[in-house]
């Protein structure tokens, strides 16, 4: 007996595109509204959660996902340091907006990341 439901996988799967450009558009306007990475990133690994719920297969890597987190936790503190310290904010002001849109990427793509890890720790680790 199959006791995943054909509905619940079918609207899921439609939701999924919605979901992520939706998790995208918070985190690409966050410099302009309220919101940004954090929650951008939260509504992005909601993705992740949603998959597993719907069809439980354990082929996620959390290994490559806490290398892909770990880089990204290293470019959230050089590239301030590098913008900062060549002083890019005052010789080319211009680029405080590019600046601050790819902060708030790199945060999103870091708590997807770190959500994830920790509902798939949970999940494979701490629900024997």
């Amino acid at each position: 007996m199959n006791e995943n439901s054909e509905i619940i996988s079918i609207m899921i799967g439609m939701m999924y595109p919605f979901i992520l450009l939706f998790g995208f558009y918070i985190i690409l306007n966050g410099h302009l509204t309220p919101g940004g990475g954090f929650q951008g990133g939260a509504i992005l690994s909601a993705v992740f959660m949603s998959r597993y719920l719907v069809r439980p297969v354990q082929d996620i890597r959390l290994n490559s996902l806490q290398m892909l987190e770990k880089m990204i936790y290293v470019l959230i503190i050089a590239i301030p340091l590098v913008f900062l310290l060549l002083k890019f904010n005052f010789m080319y002001p211009f680029l405080n907006r590019y600046y601050l849109v790819a902060m708030n990427a790199l945060i999103g793509i870091k708590v997807c990341c770190g959500l994830s890890i920790v509902f798939f720790r949970f999940v494979f680790y701490e629900s024997r």
